[in-house]
């Protein structure tokens, strides 16, 4: 089913129905919104148009953490949100999330965070293209043709500005006003 919402979509994955549609509600304003009731549900839900993830840590059925896994397996590097009533233990540290939250969490939290974690990739690509131009400009094309980092950074600059201008709805305007910034005008 193509979107027709242009707002970056957040994937919701709760076991309380009441609670993911709490959370759906407060990222209305500004994300489109999908539930997964389950982390079952949720693997069903993810695909490539999905931009972030709010996920349960602590569900009955696939816990948190293995949904997490198997996202990460499949190759979306989407941000991912991790939610649980359960305070962190050392285990986070080889898990590979982008942010986490102890409930109980408001709606505005939830959506700040989310906010927080899209704003990043805009920062990343910005780096990234930096980093590109400095290279573009000062070495020789053969000797980047034959980089394989060079390409790895190109590859990754390219899939952060797929993603960001399907999401933001004048991308080119965006870049102009950021390079207008670092020129200083």
């Amino acid at each position: 089913m193509a979107r027709t919402d242009h707002r970056p979509l957040v994937l919701v994955v709760e076991d309380e129905e009441s609670v993911a549609e709490t959370y759906a509600l407060a990222l209305d304003e500004a994300f489109e919104t999908r539930v997964a009731i389950g982390g079952a549900a949720g693997l069903d839900a993810i695909d490539d148009d999905v931009d972030a993830v709010l996920l349960d840590r602590r569900m009955p059925e696939l816990h948190g953490d293995d949904v997490l896994a198997e996202l990460r397996e499949r190759g979306y590097d989407c941000p991912v949100i991790m939610a649980t009533a359960v305070g962190p233990d050392l285990n986070i540290l080889e898990m590979d999330f982008d942010d986490y939250l102890t409930k109980p969490i408001d709606g505005e939290t939830v959506a700040q965070h989310v906010d927080r974690e899209l704003d990043e990739r805009l920062d990343e690509f910005f780096e990234l293209r930096s980093k590109l131009d400095v290279l573009e400009s000062e070495q020789p094309q053969y000797e980047l043709a034959d980089s394989e980092e060079y390409q790895e950074l190109k590859r990754r600059a390219s899939e952060l500005r797929g993603q960001l201008e399907a999401e933001i709805d004048d991308f080119e305007s965006v870049v102009e006003t950021h390079e207008q910034i670092e020129r200083g005008s």
